[in-house]
C-alpha cells in the first residue's frame, strides 16, 4: 500500500518513527523502497551527485528529470521533491508553477519548500489551499548557505526562538510535515513536542519523528559525509576495487576469457 502524508501524521500520533533518504536514479530508488522506506526526498543534495559545490546551481528541470526517474523505481514510498533555489522564492505565482510542474510531470505527491520567515509562509500556504501538499525546512537550509553558512543553527536563545516559531508558522500554513536540519538536540525535541506534524531530523538529535539522510554519505559514496552522518558501508572503496580488478584484467587478457 502506497504511503500518504496523511499516514504519516498517524503514524506521530502512534508514535511509528519514519524512516526517509535520498534518491537521484531509478536503480537507488527502487532498492530504498523495496528496503522499506517510507519517504523518498529527491532533494537537491542531487547537487554533489552532478558535480556542483552547492544546491545552488540545480535547476528545476534538473530536478524534473532525477525525480521522474525516482517516480519510476517506486511503489510505495511516499516521494517529496526538493524545489530548487530561486524557483518559488520570487512570488506565489513562481512557487504554484513550479510545484505544479513538480506534481503534473513527475507523479511525485509532495514538495519540499526551505524556510520558515513570513513570506515563505504565505506561499505554502496558498500552495497548499491550491491542492498541492507541501514539506517544510527549517534550522540549516542549504539554499541559505552564504547567508548561514553549514554551522549549526538554533543555538542562541534568539535563534532557537525564531525557529520555533518558523516551525509552528509552517505547520498552521499546512505542511504536513517539517524537516529539521542541523540544530540541537533539544530544539528538535522541544519543536516536535509542539507540533502535530511530523519532525524528520537530519543531524536534530533522536527525538524527532523520523529521521532523513543523504543516501550517498549512507553508502560511503560520498567524498566527505557532514558531521552528522552515519557512513553504513564503504561503496566508494567496493567499486574502486572491483573497477581496478576489472582493469587489472582487461589489461591483462584475463577478460573476457574467450
Amino acid at each position: 500500500m502506497s504511503i500518504t502524508t496523511q499516514r504519516l501524521i498517524q503514524w506521530k500520533q502512534q508514535g511509528r518513527s519514519i524512516v526517509a533518504l535520498t534518491a537521484w536514479d531509478y536503480a537507488i530508488a527502487q532498492l530504498l523502497d523495496h528496503a522499506g522506506v517510507d519517504l523518498i526526498l529527491v532533494g537537491d543534495s542531487m547537487s554533489v551527485v552532478l558535480g556542483y559545490e552547492t544546491t545552488l546551481p540545480l535547476t528545476l528541470e534538473e530536478v524534473l528529470h532525477h525525480a521522474k526517474a525516482v517516480r519510476r523505481g517506486v511503489s510505495r514510498a511516499l516521494i517529496v521533491v526538493d524545489l530548487p533555489f530561486l524557483t518559488y522564492q520570487e512570488s506565489i505565482t513562481q512557487a504554484m508553477h513550479s510545484a505544479g510542474r513538480v506534481l503534473k510531470e513527475t507523479g511525485a505527491q509532495a514538495v519540499k519548500l526551505e524556510g520558515g520567515y513570513p513570506a515563505m509562509v504565505e506561499i505554502i500556504a496558498r500552495l497548499v489551499q491550491a491542492g498541492i501538499p507541501v514539506m517544510g525546512h527549517v534550522g540549516l537550509t542549504p539554499q541559505s548557505v552564504h547567508q548561514l553558512g553549514l554551522r549549526q543553527q538554533g543555538r542562541t536563545e534568539a535563534d532557537a526562538e525564531r525557529i520555533l516559531q518558523e516551525a509552528i508558522a509552517l505547520e498552521q500554513a499546512g505542511v504536513f510535515s517539517i524537516v529539521l536540519e542541523h540544530i540541537p538536540a533539544e530544539l528538535a525535541l522541544h519543536i516536535t513536542q509542539k507540533l502535530s506534524i511530523p519532525t524528520i531530523g537530519i543531524g536534530a538529535g533522536k527525538d524527532c519523528d523520523g529521521q532523513i539522510l543523504v543516501t550517498s554519505d549512507v553508502l560511503g559514496l560520498s567524498a566527505k559525509q557532514p558531521p552528522f552522518a552515519k557512513v553504513y558501508t564503504n561503496l566508494r572503496q567496493t567499486i574502486t576495487k572491483a573497477v581496478e580488478e576489472y582493469g587489472m584484467e582487461v589489461r591483462e587478457g584475463k577478460f573476457p576469457e574467450s
